[in-house]
């Protein structure tokens, strides 16, 4: 990969905010940065493409409190074309994380983790997705 480089002018307050967006998370200049914060907007602008996107749906809930497993299963087979892997870990007695692994266009991910999501009793869901190739 040849890279170009080029000058880029910010005020003062951009400035900083770039400055702390690097030391957060632990970039080490601002041209690493730069370069993670297009990636994450070419990515972005995929899943509004529905493009093929991989992603993860994570949630958290009380194993004990409703048949959250049994719901979730359900949504998972009528949507098995997409679901790539699952895996379900005690957190401690009482909180379970289920991890649901997937492939597919962005809107089918979306419309896969609104559902799980949206299930009573999740106490936090997420999904997370990225670029497919």
């Amino acid at each position: 990969m040849s890279v170009s480089r080029f000058g880029v002018s910010l005020d003062e307050e951009l400035l900083k905010a770039l400055d702390n967006y690097v030391s957060d998370n632990g970039f080490s200049n601002r041209s690493q940065a730069i370069r993670h914060l297009i990636e994450k907007n070419m990515v972005e602008e995929k899943w509004k493409c529905d493009n093929i996107v991989a992603g993860a749906v994570i949630l958290v809930f009380d194993h004990g409190k409703s048949d959250i497993l049994k719901k979730s299963s359900e949504i998972r087979f009528n949507y098995h074309e997409y679901i790539l892997s699952v895996q379900g870990f005690h957190l401690n007695e009482i909180n379970y994380m289920e991890i649901i692994a997937l492939k597919g266009p962005s809107r089918t991910l979306t419309e896969i983790s609104d559902k799980l999501i949206g299930l009573k009793g999740i106490q936090h869901g997420k999904l997370v997705m990225s670029k497919a190739g």
